[in-house]
């Protein structure tokens, strides 16, 4: 079967990068929405999702909840797809933070920080900022993507704004230790188990497991651990809150603190969800029970 995924993303970023940025976000997000009204495993567990974070919302409310996630996610595709196109001067102009000290604090230490970040928002943004505006160098560790033809597109596209793109695998800690020492900001999306092998926490109530490598890093080499998102905020503005380091000290064996630090790292990635939870774009099962007949989330 012919390849029409990787084409398609590749055309849909060209175009982003040609036609108006309000065209654009506006555009994004109305497709998006569109979407949203579309039966499916997908809608399902944004559903579900939403639901883990706000148990009362039913009916109507869950309805507008889900679209405005898929209208978010819309304008995170279409931001991203035109970032190569954004000077450094209108990053700047557009992006607020608080916290970000605990970054330069890191840097100035000679030291790469771990930023912890869910799924939420426009993080890329962030990333590019940091490589134009801050020259700071930026690693992420990403995970691989069917076709692989659209796995390296996507490595190539994230090159192209500046990040040091790490593939989930064998070889992504000793890659990632290195980015520390060599003083690159550290981002790891840390709110889903892609691997099914992660640490057994409580997130949002319910048990599921999630990655066990920040905690690793942070352990194995001294680097702070930094809870952080990137919001989206009116007129195209974005807006980082880095929160204070979580405390790594060790307390225990090496595998009970990792454990301990990882269930941290979920309470930590739940406050900062809560803050926005629209903006979650968590859009597949994430927990045991959503692929199980039945589950503690009812919808």
């Amino acid at each position: 079967m012919p390849d029409l995924i990787t084409p398609a993303y590749r055309g849909a970023s060209l175009l982003a990068q040609r036609l108006p940025a309000t065209v654009v976000d506006r555009g994004a997000s109305a497709l998006a929405a569109a979407a949203a009204l579309l039966p499916g495993e997908r809608r399902a567990m944004v559903e579900r999702h939403q639901r883990r974070i706000e148990p009362s919302l039913r009916g109507a409310a869950l309805r507008r909840r889900v679209r405005d996630v898929y209208r978010s996610y819309g304008r995170y595709w279409g931001e991203s797809f035109r970032l190569p196109t954004v000077t450094p001067s209108e990053l700047d102009a557009r992006i607020s933070y608080e916290g970000y000290e605990h970054v330069r604090g890191a840097i100035e230490r000679g030291i790469g920080p771990v930023l912890v970040l869910p799924h939420l928002g426009s993080w890329e943004w962030c990333a590019y900022w940091l490589t134009q505006v801050e020259t700071t160098p930026v690693t992420a560790v990403v995970e691989r993507l069917e076709p692989p033809a659209l796995f390296e597109w996507f490595t190539r596209f994230r090159e192209q704004i500046g990040i040091d793109v790490v593939p989930v695998g064998p070889d992504a800690g000793r890659a990632v230790m290195r980015a520390i020492k060599e003083c690159h900001v550290v981002a790891l999306l840390s709110d889903r188990d892609i691997t099914g092998t992660g640490v057994e926490v409580t997130f949002f109530g319910e048990r599921t497991t999630l990655p066990p490598g920040p905690a690793v890093l942070a352990l194995r080499t001294g680097a702070p651990l930094l809870p952080t998102a990137v919001y989206d905020r009116e007129g195209g503005n974005h807006h980082g809150v880095v929160r204070p380091p979580i405390p790594v000290e060790r307390q225990g064996t090496f595998r009970e603190d990792v454990a301990r630090i990882t269930q941290v790292i979920a309470h930590e990635l739940e406050d900062l969800i809560r803050a926005a939870p629209e903006q979650w774009h968590l859009m597949q099962p994430n927990w045991p029970s959503d692929t199980a007949d039945a589950g503690p989330v009812r919808l």
